[in-house]
């Protein structure tokens, strides 16, 4: 006997129901604004035919105080897999257009539910934010549906990659669902995210301030650092999310997801010889060297206008897939400071989960002096920098480039902090201290006496650099591996990687260590 004509038709009524959950009019209106639907920003992210809906008949009738009830098809939000460059990830994107996207219980426990099929099944997991926050009516049992979402995203920190999208408003404690992710994109428009708005701060302090000076995209990717990316449109966004996870393995058990190419790169790249100014306190540009290490030119830079003394991101290297964290000359001389520090860390503590080796450029002179930094807590922001180097267990190749002093110089992974292979340009200079401050420090008594102190100063500058900076005293004393061409960089750097992949570093059983946080 075939199935009920009534039945198929029901079925296929409530699916057009969840398909269409906020109403034509609401989907028109976001339509006019370049707004994608919550269902459209899944449709562009995964691959066409690939997505399988997880619960989309769960639903919620909601009493707005008094008033008739107000049915919520999918709770408003849409969750479940798909395929991305052919590998499955769980997504979720919240429905602005039902209820204001706002979490309750059912919503919470199908963002949950999805969350623990990803940690069993090893993949990854990708939120869109687009909510009002907590949904009133259902008082603590929405605050407890928060709850189990923090829990979860912390139960699948370090074990599969988690990407948050910010795509419209993200206010109050669903802020900190994202904050506990890898990785946070947000929209350059449309979309906002904070703790408190600017009515409550005003009312709290009695300062006066806008969304765009706390809460928008570009004050998050250059003054908090909250966000890593900044997107320009919806698209754009999963675009995105979709590009950074081609860098990372579906889990913390698997490799990266490397290309090897069949030969490893072996001639000299002579346009890196030229990158280097004579002068060491000509400044240039680093993002020049990346591009010439990294395969094509291409490389995926991660949190680019925040501690931009510091470049992080992702690349390839001869089909190695690998983390790059270079000094950045151009900007404040490639000091280390408090955010610069904070931002290093998290990227290799990052890096780490996920089996990804790092690659450090070296061209930094040192830790940022001031009062402020001090009272900052540069002590403390600094030893993430060495915790999270000296704690990664992944391939470690430095480059020192020019500058590496004091502090500084162990900060970016010296062979001390467990780099595996060490490499200098014969520019680079190693020391205490650059020659500057050394020949003040050392020879001021000498200087008072001299005929022509500054023709003496820049001789005993030469000769310090000579006798206690040199590259080459570092290698007489095995803390670097070669002093190499800056032309050699690229095939030099490619076979470390090729001979370290296979890297093997026990630690004593602990729970974890204890990171200056």
């Amino acid at each position: 006997m075939a199935i009920d004509p009534k039945l198929l038709e029901e079925l296929k009524n409530r699916r057009e129901k969840a398909r269409k959950a906020g109403g034509e009019a609401k989907l028109e209106k976001r339509k006019a604004k370049g707004l994608l639907s919550a269902r459209e920003r899944l449709e562009r992210f995964f691959e066409p035919g690939t997505f399988q809906e997880f619960s989309m008949h769960a639903s919620h009738q909601c009493t707005n105080f008094g008033m008739a009830k107000v049915e919520l098809p999918t709770d408003g939000v849409i969750t479940g897999t798909g395929y991305v460059d052919g590998r499955p990830v769980a997504a979720y994107s919240q429905d602005f257009t039902v209820g204001g996207g706002a979490l309750g219980s059912i919503h919470a426990k199908k963002i949950c539910d999805l969350m623990e099929f990803a940690h069993e099944n090893g993949m990854p997991v990708v939120g869109v934010n687009d909510s009002g926050g907590a949904r009133i009516q259902e008082g603590v049992d929405s605050l407890s549906g928060y709850g189990k979402v923090f829990f979860k995203n912390v139960y699948l920190s370090g074990v599969v990659p988690q990407v948050a999208v910010i795509a419209g408003p993200c206010a109050g404690g669903a802020a900190y669902s994202p904050a506990l992710t890898d990785f946070l994109i947000m929209t350059r428009e449309n979309a906002n995210m904070f703790i408190c708005g600017p009515g409550v701060i005003q009312s709290a302090t009695g300062e006066k301030a806008s969304l765009d000076q706390f809460a928008t995209a570009a004050a998050h990717a250059s003054v908090s650092g909250n966000i890593h990316l900044i997107a320009d449109d919806d698209g754009h966004a999963m675009d995105l999310a979709g590009e950074l996870l081609s860098y990372l393995p579906s889990n913390n058990l698997q490799d990266p997801p490397h290309e090897p190419t069949e030969q490893v790169s072996q001639g000299k790249d002579p346009g890196m010889n030229d990158l280097v100014p004579g002068d060491s306190k000509t400044p240039f540009d680093v993002h020049e060297v990346i591009q010439r290490l990294v395969d094509d030119a291409n490389y995926f830079e991660i949190m680019p206008d925040f501690a931009r003394s510091l470049v992080t991101c992702f690349a390839r290297i001869d089909g190695i897939v690998v983390g790059i964290i270079a000094n950045q000359p151009m900007v404040k001389a490639g000091t280390l400071d408090i955010d610069s520090s904070d931002k290093g860390a998290r990227f290799i503590r990052t890096c780490n989960i996920y089996n990804i080796p790092l690659v450090n450029l070296v061209d930094v002179p040192g830790f940022m002096p001031g009062l402020a930094q001090e009272r900052g807590g540069i002590i403390r922001h600094g030893a993430k920098l060495l915790f999270a180097y000296a704690a990664s267990t992944v391939p470690k190749i430095t480059l020192i480039m020019r500058k590496a002093y004091g502090g500084a110089y162990l900060a970016m992974c010296s062979s001390d902090l467990g780099a595996d292979q060490v490499f200098a340009w014969p520019t680079a200079e190693i020391a205490v201290m650059g020659a500057e401050g050394a020949v003040k420090v050392l020879y001021r008594k000498e200087l008072e006496k001299a005929e022509d102190p500054k023709a003496r100063e820049e001789e005993l500058r030469a000769e310090y650099r000579d006798k206690f900076a040199s590259p080459y005293q570092a290698a007489e004393k095995a803390m670097i591996t070669d002093v190499i061409e800056p032309s050699e960089s690229r095939a030099v750097i490619s076979l470390a990687l090729r001979n370290t992949l296979n890297k093997r570093d026990s630690r004593p059983p602990k729970k974890h260590g204890n990171i200056p946080l």
